[in-house]
């Protein structure tokens, strides 16, 4: 029986590599088996090498479809884009930047290791450039000057990308707070830190849950930037 099964697992294996060779290469496939390998194993773990064995091809014929290393992430992050809302010249636009802040964070989270590459390269392909013009033109509808809508628009993905990254790197889990709050309060003395260690009581007596909420600074962002335009004459 043993053998058997053995047996039938080997086939499945050589069955499911015959339809890899079978499904044509093409850089969209290479770009979403790139990206499923990244939010598995870590955007570090990526390598040509390691691509292509998943791929079942050569290295080298991954070349084929992009040029290199660099125009691989670059493609991965512009398919990442294409999944964030994009704003429209209609209605408050306010209501729409949210729309995209909330939409953003999500894919980001969704793809770990997708915010820093966003923050750390120039990204010119067309998801990322009719992203950003459809931004633009949001905010310039909505009455922002040009200069404006640039400050506007790279604040909230500051504030977006930023939250997203320590949300991803925060040391504890959610349910994690109440029991993080007891093992350090014994380090926080009232007397020498009374307001760290009030915060850590309203924690683990159930007053506070401790967590951070996007929407709190995204509010007070999109608040800030409606006073903007009321200032202007």
């Amino acid at each position: 029986m043993v053998r058997q099964l053995q047996k039938a697992s080997e086939v499945k294996k050589e069955v499911e590599q015959k339809e890899k060779r079978r499904t044509p290469l093409s850089r969209e496939r290479i770009l979403q088996r790139a990206i499923t390998l990244a939010d598995k194993k870590g955007i570090d773990a990526l390598s040509m090498r390691s691509l292509a064995k998943a791929l079942s091809v050569e290295a080298m014929s991954l070349y084929n479809h992009v040029k290199n290393k660099d125009a691989l992430l670059d493609g991965m992050v512009e398919l990442v884009v294409a999944d964030i809302a994009v704003p429209e010249k209609k209605g408050s636009w306010k209501a729409q930047m949210r729309e995209r802040a909330l939409s953003a964070h999500s894919r980001l989270t969704e793809h770990p290791w997708a915010a820093m590459l966003l923050m750390s390269r120039i990204n010119i392909g067309p998801f990322m450039l009719n992203y950003v013009d459809a931004t633009l033109a949001c905010l310039l509808h909505g009455g922002f000057t040009y200069a404006q809508a640039d400050h506007a628009w790279n604040t909230l993905d500051s504030y977006v990308y930023g939250y997203t990254l320590q949300s991803l790197n925060f040391p504890f889990a959610p349910d994690e707070y109440k029991d993080a709050a007891e093992e350090f309060m014994p380090q926080l003395p009232m007397e020498q830190y009374p307001h760290l260690a009030g915060l850590s009581l309203e924690v683990m007596e159930g007053r506070h849950d401790g967590l951070h909420d996007l929407t709190f600074g995204l509010d007070l962002i999109l608040d800030g930037l409606e006073r903007v335009l009321s200032k202007e004459p």
